[in-house]
């Protein structure tokens, strides 16, 4: 088969298209021929060797590949040769063929392809995750999105809306304002308006009745995640996703005290493994929102495998807007 193959870690100039041997399943285990699987901004930093779990080298990256399962290893059942899945591997992903366990192998619907099936993986789920059991959003209650153009972003704002809250979508600039609301949100907040500590307060509080926002999802950290703790309402709940600004920012416990207020994180892949079943509801809905037309795939762009650098090169510097897409089998 073909895959990307990293040898050893480093930018994504470590990458190459090879020849490998074809994986097997084992127990517990499918294989998966891929159709489509995203390039997310989490396998550069694999690649790079600075994320908190590192494969061993040499190895493919790619997380959660949309295909058909080709085989089937020892003891699994339930699934069937031929079905079309969104197979949530950690690695392995960007090639012809992938390994993934079987319990976290989710049938796909008949009016979702692979295509939209890979563009929503990493996406829908963190932002399911976030909105659901993180922050135990309730109808009526409002959500601030930060990073709100991103993949989560986008998924985010479609999801919140589907549980009945209203959204308030967090951008770097006015220029991205159409992209979230054609997403579904129902208020832009400017990110780029200074001084941003009050800024963002004041924005948040204009649109919620001074009250603040009851949740806010993270995907920036440092000077957005700053000032948007200050602008949650009493008892508001923060999840932190990401860091995509930079800085790690740091909290201080007194602040959470005085305002009841919380911030959780969320690494998605520990709900996988912990908590298959958990997983499992999360596709099911995210699958039945998407059937009812309440959420969509976000847009996105293909590239061949063989292009699998000058993918990850477009994601790294954004000079792609959609969301990235490789396709091994062209």
């Amino acid at each position: 088969m073909r895959a990307v193959v990293v040898r050893e870690f480093g930018g994504i100039d470590a990458v190459s298209v090879e020849q490998r041997p074809d994986p097997v399943p084992g127990r517990g285990e499918v294989l998966v021929r891929v159709g489509a699987v995203a390039a997310n901004f989490v396998d550069t930093l694999v690649i790079g060797g600075t994320y908190q779990f590192l494969p061993e080298r040499p190895f493919t990256p790619g997380k959660g590949p949309a295909g058909t399962i080709a085989a089937l290893g020892e003891g699994v059942t339930g699934l069937s040769i031929g079905e079309r899945v969104l197979a949530m591997a950690e690695i392995g992903g960007y090639a012809e063929l992938a390994v993934a366990p079987a319990n976290q192998c989710y049938r796909l619907p008949d009016g979702m392809s692979v295509e939209e099936a890979a563009s929503m993986s990493l996406a829908a789920d963190t932002a399911w995750f976030a909105l659901r059991e993180r922050a135990r959003v309730e109808p009526g209650e409002s959500v601030l999105v930060l990073g709100a153009t991103g993949a989560v972003g986008i998924a985010a704002i479609q999801l919140a809306k589907a549980f009945g809250a209203k959204v308030l979508a967090g951008v770097s600039s006015m220029a991205k304002a159409d992209l979230v609301r054609e997403a579904g949100a129902d208020a832009v907040i400017d990110l780029s308006r200074e001084p941003l500590r009050d800024s963002l307060r004041d924005q948040v509080r204009a649109e919620t009745g001074s009250a603040g926002a009851n949740v806010v999802l993270d995907m920036l950290g440092g000077d957005p995640f700053d000032a948007a703790l200050r602008a949650l309402a009493w008892r508001g709940r923060l999840v932190v996703i990401g860091f995509a600004a930079g800085r790690i920012p740091a909290v201080k416990a007194n602040y959470l005290l005085v305002k009841n207020i919380e911030v959780s994180g969320l690494q998605i892949s520990d709900y996988r493994k912990r908590m298959p079943a958990l997983a499992r509801h999360c596709f099911e809905e995210i699958f039945s929102l998407h059937e009812a037309g309440k959420l969509h795939a976000p847009p996105f762009r293909t590239y061949p495998l063989s292009q699998a650098r000058e993918a990850l090169g477009a994601l790294l510097d954004r000079s792609v807007r959609e969301r990235i897409v490789l396709l091994p089998g062209s």
